[in-house]
């Protein structure tokens, strides 16, 4: 037997609201002694100084933390099965396929299920009994079924073998909690290839939109094997219009999964040209000591350059001041390094002090460009001060 949620909902009873009055008889004394007791009793038109205080109203008790505090003992559920097993005092009888018959209280099903109060109004009564019918269900899953109701309880095998029969069940007969109870039953790990259709189908029959949801995830995740097997090829004759939209949405998600990738790998550019900017500060204005020819090896008191792109762009700078043909189209490890400068121009807000080559040269060129060139430049600075920004962020938080 496993253990469930129980939901209790104490009765309310009704208290009559009261007014006390107090009547205060003197015995004994003169009238005149009275009247002075009751003058020096009225309050004096001017406060005292010496009196306290008077303590806070008390504030009004919430209820919200009631649920939470309530726990039903393990005697009260004993009590409530052997209620249901026994069927003592039982005036409901509910008759399943095959004929059996499941006895039951008109009151505990009443408040358990709306439509089953429903059902009970309509029956006909017969030697002080009424019969409802639940057909198209195992008499086992309406047994469970009827079990819950009346105290929250089930059987783990139980649940395995007829979780979606009492998810219709609960859906039927409006059983909230019993149907939260058959969602995450079939969330934690019931769902399979084989079977995911077929539950996506019932979920949504039954008004289950997460575990709608969790059934399309899997579907989406892993459709090349959902889509060969029996229960796939008898939802494609069935239900043409669940196939085309299966099919659009585990396209839908290839694409934003392409899209996804692909602004990684710009982020990674950017973050690339960032730290290039990086570099070429490092080596224009420190200079980089450490790296040396790719033939040297490092002595062993030096460390190796901390900083990512410095190798290659030394290597870069060393290509571009050696080249014969550095125009600009003439090479492409030239064009390269003019970009480098460039977008170091556009960043830089010192250029008259800058100590990279040609800063102050792109920066008098900007002034020849087309809207069409600089556009495209501010963004691409945008984008790059983004993923300094972010570079910068993601630093601070590992620090």
């Amino acid at each position: 037997m496993g253990s469930s949620a129980v939901e209790i909902s104490w009765p309310s009873s009704s208290i009559d609201s009261f007014e006390p009055s107090f009547v205060i008889q003197i015995e004994g004394g003169n009238s005149s002694d009275n009247l002075d007791f009751l003058e020096s009793a009225r309050p004096s038109p001017r406060p005292r100084l010496d009196i306290p205080k008077p303590p806070p109203l008390p504030r009004r008790r919430s209820n919200r933390g009631l649920a939470a505090s309530c726990f039903v003992p393990k005697e009260t559920k004993d009590i409530w099965e052997k209620l249901f097993s026994e069927g003592y005092g039982a005036d409901v009888h509910i008759l399943t396929d095959y004929e059996s018959i499941i006895a039951a209280h008109q009151s505990i099903l009443s408040i358990a299920s709306p439509v089953l109060r429903n059902l009970l109004q309509q029956s006909k009564i017969k030697n002080h009994v009424r019969t409802i019918r639940i057909p198209g269900v195992p008499c086992d899953a309406v047994r469970a079924f009827i079990r819950f109701l009346y105290s929250s309880c089930y059987g783990e095998e139980v649940m395995q073998k007829f979780v979606l029969h009492l998810l219709v069940l609960s859906h039927s007969y409006v059983v909230p909690s019993l149907k939260r109870v058959c969602e995450q039953t079939l969330e934690r790990g019931w769902l399979t290839k084989e079977n995911v259709i077929d539950v996506l189908q019932l979920a949504r029959g039954c008004d289950a939109p997460r575990l709608a949801f969790v059934c399309l995830r899997m579907i989406v995740r892993d459709f090349k094997s959902i889509s060969t097997t029996e229960a796939w090829k008898v939802m494609r004759h069935a239900d043409p219009t669940l196939e085309q939209e299966l099919v659009e949405s585990v396209v839908e998600e290839d694409s934003r999964r392409q899209e996804r990738s692909k602004k990684v790998e710009e982020k990674k550019v950017y973050v690339q040209l960032y730290e290039a900017m990086e570099a070429l500060l490092h080596i224009c204005k420190d200079g980089c000591r450490t790296i040396g020819p790719r033939d040297k090896a490092l002595k062993g008191s030096q460390v190796a350059c901390g900083f990512p792109a410095c190798k290659g762009l030394e290597a870069l700078i060393r290509h571009f001041s050696g080249c014969r043909t550095k125009v600009p189209g003439g090479c492409v490890h030239c064009k390269r390094m003019w970009q480098l400068l460039e977008l170091h121009s556009r960043m830089c807000n010192d250029p008259d002090f800058c100590k990279v080559p040609l800063c102050r040269h792109f920066k008098v060129k900007m002034m020849q460009q087309s809207k069409k060139e600089e556009v495209k430049w501010k963004m691409l600075v945008r984008k790059v001060t983004a993923a300094k920004n972010a570079q910068k962020l993601l630093s601070f938080r590992r620090f």
